[in-house]
Parts: structure tokens; C-alpha cells; sequence
């Protein structure tokens, strides 16, 4: 089956020293199932923008932007996003490079947000054995804290980065901040959202976690982003006492309101 070419959808690859073979099978895997897919090198120095530059030249439906110096996560996905709005696209896929996250899925996810535009289509991830322990206990904490900054259900999983954005609000609650922009970005942007009023849509996702001798790549580090997490969910609990918790009570009830009898 030919992948579906798209000129309101494309699949977004923000990537920062993944790895040349990594980052490579990953578009490769995404070219499969959609297009256009872009990536956003982030500043890179492994040389890893180098495969996916030939394969673009070759492959008309990808796109490699650079960014000359690293700025993180968050701000990959506004530059390419901003992009994408002034090409005229509508909506983005947002997927990790380093092999986590479903190439396969894709096609249901574009589905389900040309079902329903207006809606942030989140991935509620399903994970295998290898998935360690600590990594789970931290997530629930995670969706426990989102649970609380959003007055209740709604986002299943706030880390998950395997998403469908709407660009015009994404682009709108991500400039309406400075931060946001390096490992917080998938929380804070899920959360401004559906403060913004952007209905939640959340599928499973499988995600599986690759170890170093498996190829895997990971630029967390335990004590500087866990700090950042904090300092998140601090910022984000003080906005909702302050000034969010109406906006909060609204799409709450707006859920409410949507779900079957």
C-alpha cells in the first residue's frame, strides 16, 4: 500500500544527535505510511542530518530544516510548526527520531484528527516488558500532577510525544510563553492547550524503549530534567490558582458535555 500524501497533514521530526542510522530508519519508517514528513534538525553535531539531507534530495516528499544551534524539543516543533502554517498546512504529527514511537500508527492518528480538526490527538502509550520501572512510577506521577492542573481527566498521558497538534493553537499557547521549550514542552503543551479549549482525543500508541546495546538514544538527564519538571508543574499548578481554573472548570464541562450519555 503507497502512503498517503497529504497537503493539510504532515508528520513532524524534531531531532538532536540521534544518530545517523537511527534518525534515517525512523523517517524512513514514517515516509512508509505518510507524507510529507519534515524533519527539524536541532542543532545537531553527530553528522546526523547528513543521511536525511541525500535521502531528500532523492525523496520529494521530505524535507530536512536546520537549525544552527540547539534550542530543544519545544523549540523544534514551534519552528517547523510555524513552518508548516506558512506552507499551509493545518495540522502536524509530531514523532520522536530515536524509535519509540509507531511509524504504523500514523495513518490512524491523521484519521482520527481529520474526524475531528479541532481536537489535539494524544498518544496513550502502551508499554512492553523493557520498560523500566522507574520510568513508569515518574509517568504517574506526571499524569497525576496534569490531572490536577487540569481539574480533571482528559490528557490519559502528558509525555507521550506521539501527537497530531492543530498548528494555529499550538503556535498560539506555545508564543504566549517562554518556556516550554526543551524537555517540558509535551506537558506544559498539552495542558495550555486544553486550558485554551482544545478537546482532547487520546489513542493507543505502542512505545517501546530501546537500551543503549539496542541503538537507543536518550539526552535525559535524571537530576537537571527532573528539576525542569518540577519547576513545570510549579509554574503550571500557580497560573491554575491564579487566573486558569475557570478556563480549566470550562473544558472540563465542554468534556462533559461531548461523552455519550
Amino acid at each position: 500500500m503507497s502512503p498517503s500524501l497529504s497537503s493539510t497533514h504532515l508528520v513532524l521530526v524534531p531531532s538532536y544527535n540521534t544518530g545517523a542510522g537511527l534518525l534515517l530508519s525512523t523517517v524512513r519508517d514514517a515516509l512508509a505510511h505518510w507524507r510529507p514528513v519534515w524533519v527539524v534538525v536541532d542543532g545537531s553535531d553527530d553528522g546526523s542530518d547528513r543521511a536525511v539531507a541525500r535521502l531528500a534530495l532523492e525523496e520529494p516528499g521530505l524535507r530536512v530544516i536546520v537549525r544552527a544551534k540547539n534550542g530543544g524539543k519545544g523549540a523544534a516543533v514551534l519552528e517547523g510548526a510555524e513552518l508548516a502554517a506558512a506552507h499551509g498546512f493545518s495540522h502536524v504529527l509530531v514523532m520522536d527520531a530515536d524509535g519509540q514511537h509507531p511509524a504504523g500508527r500514523i495513518p490512524d492518528f491523521m484519521a482520527a484528527s481529520r474526524r475531528e480538526p479541532s481536537a489535539l490527538v494524544l498518544g496513550r502509550p502502551v508499554f512492553g516488558p523493557e520498560a523500566p520501572a522507574v520510568r513508569l512510577k515518574g509517568r504517574r506521577l506526571s499524569v497525576g500532577l496534569v490531572r490536577c492542573e487540569c481539574l480533571g481527566g482528559g490528557i490519559d498521558d502528558p509525555l507521550f510525544g506521539f501527537r497530531v497538534y492543530p498548528v494555529a493553537p499550538l503556535v498560539r499557547v506555545m508564543r504566549a510563553t517562554r518556556f516550554a521549550r526543551r524537555y517540558d514542552f509535551d506537558p506544559e503543551a498539552a495542558v495550555r492547550l486544553f486550558w485554551a479549549g482544545v478537546p482532547a482525543v487520546n489513542l493507543p500508541a505502542a512505545c517501546r524503549y530501546l537500551s543503549r546495546a539496542d541503538g537507543g538514544v536518550s539526552h535525559f538527564h535524571y537530576v537537571r530534567d527532573n528539576l525542569r519538571m518540577a519547576w513545570l508543574h510549579t509554574r503550571l499548578i500557580a497560573a491554575l490558582v491564579i487566573c486558569k481554573w475557570p478556563a480549566a472548570l470550562r473544558a472540563q464541562r465542554r468534556a462533559a458535555a461531548s461523552r455519550p450519555a
